[in-house]
């Protein structure tokens, strides 16, 4: 018997319909973990390599420790001794000819270790600039340009929205190797991270807030203006190259590609990270071009997520002679906030890390952990480029020709954001494209979708969910991507044929029938994908009629720093009937949302799934886990909401619903008989 259920799992296998194992994150990128003792707070925000091998690293709370052995070669624990200590929240740290310089809240700090005892005895300020003390204003550096220039850069201040409250701050300033300072660009909201590409061209990233619809990366060229108009405040000063002012920047809520058109020096994402789907917090960017060993994709850059403690990966390409691409999933998992990344000399990938104060999915406090690759070829969307009637996908691997053939194994939407002073933005403008012709090269692994059309300036998801290797017929590690178009392409179009005209394509008669089919298979619904709620039952915002004596409670609730609310612990009797506020007071977006008991995370990773819809619902899902909510809450905002506390006893969490706050800012429910 035993003998026969081998033959036959043999036979399923040779005739390709055994089943095979989908490949995961942590087959092929394993994370290490770095230990770090106790005693040590090791709140990541800056890191650089010594030419000893040992790592560098710079920490929140004003320290730098060196770390012998980050590798933990042979089995032997990494040793941890204090460099530097008594500075204010460094966030950037880099070791330039010899000596190792970083950013505090005020100034440009070199330091030397002049007894040669391993500690540094000269804290040497190279430049300084004023600060208001609005604890918004972090500062971020230094990095070397192709130049030899130190670059840093300057966060606005909040004061229920950014505002430049000292001079510079929203600017990216450069520093000659003299140190002699000269204001580069502006319109930064929050511009945590910077770095070189290949080419040796510059880009930052960006963070959802005050006219910033979501996460990105953009090009930074002198005289640039990205967007926020805070910094333009100081734009008539001696030696800036910036000639916009804030009276020129209209408000109107258009998406900033066709505000650009009409406002010459506002220069658009390069590539966006659609908000809550691709991450929440962009934070550090990472070249992969000579150094590093991460797989097949030289040339790319990695860019980390603070909120959601992941990495994804971009493709860029210039076309017209601006730049443009698509960010990837890449690895999620890490244990706190992701915040630096830096190549080790063994071709891994270091990750520091922290959360307090900003939240991460992440449960940790702080981390370090190590990147690395298993040798194992993932099977993934190597690039994506555009063409002049849509899109070529290369892969690392031949594609299955039948699945790639199939125009249900692809779902394309085009959408973008609102450019306005209003905290982030909804998707808006979302429409699907349709599938013309599919073209695929001789070895399997390019594949040339046409589209019925484009959509210059937006972003454009693409998912590629039916889509199998030829080999073993497994699906892709990560099967979405969303590519921002600047610009179209010129080239050759293709005309469809009967050859490459898609499997389940619009027929030649043009029927309706065949119309519908070929829309809803373009269309097909996302796997695990969760809906948003609906029910205005809870969210009742009127005092019910059936109250004719009010409520029985009255609550305020509220929020404080560090991504909290102030009460967490209530206690209500059953059938209570409740008025509660929630007044939003910090400076991210919040909303409340009470569950069911046990179900506060479970509806925080729901909302996880919601995609491009989620802001529309106030990442509210749609599921009985789910009792009450208020919307989702602009900073200085608030919702009054009316509920009846349950009948049945027990403890009912209530959670920020927002993507990964839910981690750390809930509270709880106590309902008694």
């Amino acid at each position: 018997m035993k003998n026969s259920k081998y033959l036959l799992s043999l036979l399923l296998f040779a005739a390709g319909i055994a089943k095979t194992t989908a490949q995961t994150e942590n087959q092929i990128f394993p994370i290490v973990t770095v230990p770090i003792p106790k005693e040590i707070a090791l709140e990541v925000g800056g890191m650089t390599l010594l030419p000893n091998d040992e790592l560098a690293v710079a920490t929140r709370r004003g320290e730098v420790w060196i770390i012998s052995n980050p590798y933990m070669k042979d089995g032997q624990q990494p040793k941890y001794r204090l460099f530097a200590h008594g500075m204010h929240e460094i966030l950037g740290l880099n070791y330039i000819k010899g000596d190792m310089y970083l950013t505090q809240r005020a100034e440009l700090t070199r330091l030397r270790d002049l007894d040669g005892d391993g500690e540094a005895d000269e804290y040497k300020t190279m430049y300084s600039w004023p600060l208001s003390g609005n604890y918004h204003e972090y500062a971020y550096g230094p990095m070397l340009d192709k130049e030899g220039n130190m670059v840093v850069t300057l966060n606005l201040g909040w004061i229920g929205f950014g505002e430049s409250m000292s001079k510079w701050h929203g600017w990216m300033l450069k520093f000659s190797p003299d140190f002699t300072m000269k204001p580069f660009a502006t319109g930064f909201r929050s511009p945590a991270a910077f770095a070189l590409n290949g080419s040796g061209d510059i880009f930052y990233a960006e963070n959802q807030g005050d006219w910033v619809g979501s996460g990105s990366i953009t090009h930074v060229e002198e005289g640039d203006f990205v967007g926020n108009p805070a910094g333009l405040i100081w734009a008539d000063q001696p030696g800036s190259p910036v000639k916009l002012r804030k009276k020129d920047i209209p408000d109107t809520g258009e998406p900033k590609y066709d505000v650009a058109k009409r406002v010459p020096g506002l220069k658009t994402p390069s590539v966006w990270i659609p908000h809550s789907i691709m991450g929440n917090s962009t934070s550090g960017i990472l070249d992969y071009s000579d150094n590093g060993n991460m797989g097949p994709f030289k040339g790319q850059l990695f860019v980390g997520d603070q909120a959601q403690s992941k990495i994804s990966r971009v493709f860029l390409e210039k076309v017209k002679g601006v730049y443009q691409g698509v960010v990837f999933p890449f690895r999620e998992g890490f244990s706190s906030g992701v915040l630096r990344m830096n190549w080790g000399s063994d071709g891994s990938m270091f990750v520091g890390m922290t959360s307090r104060g900003w939240s991460s999915t992440g449960k940790e406090e702080y981390g370090l952990q190590r990147l690395t690759w298993s040798g194992i070829m993932p099977f993934e969307i190597q690039t994506i480029k555009a063409q002049p009637d849509g899109f070529e996908l290369e892969f690392t691997m031949p594609v299955d020709e039948k699945t790639a053939r199939n125009a249900s194994s692809y779902k394309l939407s085009t959408f973008t954001y609102k450019y306005h002073h209003i905290y982030g933005s909804p998707v808006i403008n979302q429409s699907p494209r349709n599938i013309k012709a599919i073209e695929i090269s001789p070895d399997h692994k390019r594949v040339r979708l046409v589209l019925d059309s484009l959509k210059q300036g937006y972003i454009q998801e693409i998912r590629t969910e039916g889509i199998r290797s030829e080999s073993d017929n497994t699906p892709l590690l990560h099967n979405y991507a969303y590519y921002t178009l600047n610009q179209i392409p010129d080239g050759e179009k293709i005309v469809a044929t009967a050859e490459n005209k898609p499997l389940g394509a619009m027929q030649a008669d043009n029927t309706k029938q065949s119309m519908d089919h070929h829309h809803m298979g373009n269309m097909a619904t996302t796997t695990g994908k969760v809906t948003g709620n609906t029910s205005v039952a809870k969210h009742v915002t009127k005092l019910p009629a059936s109250w004719k004596n009010g409520p029985d409670k009255t609550i305020l609730l509220g929020t404080k720093p560090g991504l909290k609310f102030d009460i967490t612990n209530l206690t209500l009797k059953a059938g209570t009937k409740v008025k509660l506020t929630f007044a939003n007071t910090d400076d991210m977006l919040h909303n409340f949302v009470l569950t069911m008991p046990g179900s506060g995370n479970i509806v925080g990773e729901m909302v996880m799934k919601m995609g491009l819809d989620g802001e529309k619902y106030d990442f509210v899902p749609n599921s009985s886990k789910v009792l009450v909510h208020t919307v989702l809450l602009q900073p200085g905002k608030s919702d009054t909401v009316y509920f009846t506390a349950p009948k049945t006893p027990g403890v009912y969490p209530f959670i920020c619903s927002y993507p990964g706050h839910y981690t750390v800012m809930k509270g709880q429910i106590k309902v008694q008989k």
